[in-house]
C-alpha cells in the first residue's frame, strides 16, 4: 500500500509525505493492484475505489485528493476549497492540466501519479504551503522544479524542503546519444551511462541538482529504482501499466488557549 510514507512539522502546521506502491488495491493484470490513473485502460470504477483506498489509508476525505492531468510540461495550478486557480496571477481555472500544484489549504491531498518519471513532493510547513510535481525527462528540462518553487513562494514559502521519490535510475534508462546530449546541455549531472556502457540519462539527478539550486533543503532522496523493484510500477519494464501516486498534504497544529490559572 505505502512505499514511504513521513511527516515534516513545524510550530505551525505538519505536512505529510507518502508515496503508495502497487499493491493492496483492486486492479487486475496488467494494472493489479493499485494503479491510481485513469487514462491507462483500467476501468475507471476500480480506480476510484483504489484512490479511495489510499485516501482513507493515510485518514484523508477522498473528495479531498486533488490530481492533475500531467502532460510532462511545467505548468503549475494552485488550490483551495473553491477550486483551482493560477498561482502567479490569482486567476481562477477550469483547466488542470499541469504537472505540478501546489497549496495552503489544510486537508487537500496533491497527487502526482508516476511510473518511472521522478515524482517530488515540496513543503515550507512552517508558512503552511505544499506542493506536488511530476518531472519527467522532458519536464525537468522545460523546469517544472522551478516553476514549482515559484509558485510556492507566491503562496508565502520561504524554506522549502524536497522529497524526491522512486524513479528509474541512470543505469536503466538508456536513451539515444543526441538526447543524452540535448539533456545535458540543460542540466550536465543528468548526461549518464547504462549498465551496458551506452547513453543513459539521470533524471532525479537533474531534480535534486536544479532543487539544490533554488535553495530548497532536500531531506529526503530515495535510491530505489522503478524499473527494478517489484513493488512499484514501471512504464520502461512493462509499457502498459499502472501508476503509482506520491502525494503531500498539510495538517493543521491543534491549538488551545491557555487556561486561566
Amino acid at each position: 500500500m505505502l512505499y514511504s510514507r513521513f511527516v515534516l512539522p513545524s510550530s505551525q502546521a505538519r505536512a505529510h509525505v507518502a508515496v503508495t506502491d502497487r499493491w493492496g488495491g483492486f486492479s487486475s493484470t496488467p494494472f493489479s493492484s493499485l494503479n491510481l490513473a485513469l487514462h491507462v485502460g483500467d476501468d475507471e470504477t476500480v480506480v476510484a475505489a483504489n484512490r479511495g483506498i489510499v485516501a482513507n489509508t493515510l485518514g484523508l476525505n477522498p473528495e479531498a485528493l486533488r490530481f492533475v492531468d500531467q502532460v510532462h510540461g511545467s505548468r503549475v495550478i494552485a488550490w483551495d476549497e473553491n477550486g483551482a486557480y493560477d498561482p502567479l496571477t490569482g486567476d481562477r481555472t477550469d483547466s488542470v492540466t499541469a504537472d505540478a500544484h501546489v497549496t495552503k489549504t489544510p486537508g487537500l491531498g496533491l497527487v502526482v501519479m508516476v511510473a518511472d518519471c521522478v515524482p517530488v513532493m515540496f513543503a515550507d510547513p512552517e508558512a503552511g504551503v505544499v506542493g506536488t510535481a511530476h518531472a519527467g525527462r522532458a519536464g525537468m528540462v522545460d523546469g517544472v522544479v522551478s516553476a514549482t518553487v515559484a509558485a510556492m513562494r507566491e503562496l508565502g514559502a520561504s524554506q522549502i524542503q524536497v522529497a524526491i521519490g522512486p524513479s528509474i535510475c541512470p543505469r536503466c534508462y538508456e536513451v539515444p546519444a543526441d538526447m543524452r546530449d540535448q539533456v545535458g546541455s540543460v542540466e550536465p549531472v543528468t548526461a549518464s551511462v547504462s549498465r551496458e556502457g551506452t547513453p543513459a540519462i539521470d533524471v532525479a539527478a537533474g531534480v535534486a541538482e536544479q532543487a539544490a539550486r533554488e535553495g530548497c533543503e532536500i531531506v529526503d532522496f530515495s535510491s530505489t529504482c522503478t524499473r527494478e523493484s517489484s513493488d512499484l510500477f514501471s512504464y520502461r519494464k512493462d509499457a502498459v501499466t499502472g501508476r503509482f501516486g506520491a502525494l503531500v498534504w498539510l495538517e493543521e497544529m491543534a491549538t488551545h488557549p491557555l487556561k486561566d490559572a
